[in-house]
Order: structure tokens, then C-alpha cells, then sequence
């Protein structure tokens, strides 16, 4: 049986230039899956520059990449991809296991740099906001002409849980 680690919490925020895949425009959502987790974002209607403002969460029992689909909801056909991405959440982690406080308000722990392995479009910092280890992050979109989605990690300790050691 597995450990529970804790709750990733994931701030989906916003599309940016995400590809056109019907003639009024996308109607975008997104889907993460980890392991047999599946969450799914609201669908935004006609908007290829969709602020979702979102938060979901996925339990963690290790620390495997998080994969996400972006789609485009269609009402009478199935829906489109428009593209995917996935994020490791290893240097979270490591961060979250310092145990720092006390630190200044949006000091910088870690910096993850954008690679081509990786799907960040930027280098992406950890850092202590308001009492928190956060992650900003803004991802490249795979298998697409274009399209980045916007979303800031953060973790939740559950009561009982194996917790980070």
C-alpha cells in the first residue's frame, strides 16, 4: 500500500495563444492525470486566451511528473487536443523537505531552468510566498503550433498522511 505524501495543489490560471481549433474560436479545458487520478478544469467558451483562475487537487504518493491535455470541448463531435505538457514536481519537493520559514516574503529558494527536455517556456522559480513554498510555472504546450498554460504549485500537509521527510 502506498503512503499518501500530501495534496499537490495546483493554481491553474491562464491560457495564453492557445491554437484555434473551430472557426468561432476554442473552447479549451484542461485534463491532468497521475497515475489513476483524473482532473479536469471548467471548460472556458470561445476563448483561445482563457483565464480558468482554478484550483485542483491531486493526491501525491510520489513524486512522478504530473501530465496534462489541453482539449477543446465540441458538442457534437469528440473534443480536439490542442496540445500537452507535463511538469516535474522532484525540485517542489526538495524544496517542501527544507522545511524553511522565516524566510522574506518572495525570497527564492530554487530556480527550475526551461530545457528542451523540459516543457517550461521560462525558467521557473520556487519561492516562500506568504508563509508558503510556491512554484510559478509557465508551460509549453507539445504536439501543437502554439499555446502555453499558466499555473502556480503549492502543497497541502493531510492529517495522518506519511507526510515529507
Amino acid at each position: 500500500m502506498e503512503h499518501l505524501l500530501g495534496l499537490l495543489s495546483i493554481h491553474v490560471q491562464k491560457g495564453v495563444n492557445l491554437a484555434a481549433k473551430d472557426i468561432l474560436g476554442s473552447d479549451p479545458y484542461i485534463v491532468f492525470r497521475l497515475g489513476n487520478q483524473t482532473l479536469k478544469t471548467r471548460v472556458i467558451k470561445n476563448n483561445n486566451n482563457p483565464v480558468w483562475d482554478e484550483v485542483i487537487h491531486i493526491a501525491i504518493f510520489e513524486p512522478l511528473p504530473i501530465k496534462f491535455e489541453v482539449y477543446d470541448k465540441d458538442t457534437f463531435s469528440c473534443d480536439d487536443e490542442m496540445g500537452d505538457a507535463e511538469f516535474d514536481i522532484k525540485p517542489f519537493i526538495e524544496a517542501l523537505k527544507m522545511r524553511l520559514d522565516n524566510l522574506p516574503d518572495e525570497a527564492i529558494i530554487a530556480t527550475v531552468k526551461a530545457t528542451r527536455t523540459n516543457c517550461l517556456s521560462e525558467d521557473s522559480c520556487i519561492t516562500w510566498s506568504k508563509g508558503k513554498v510556491v512554484q510559478n510555472m509557465v508551460l509549453r504546450l507539445r504536439n501543437v503550433t502554439s499555446g502555453e498554460i499558466e499555473m502556480q504549485l503549492g502543497w497541502i500537509n493531510v492529517p495522518g498522511s506519511k507526510g515529507l521527510k
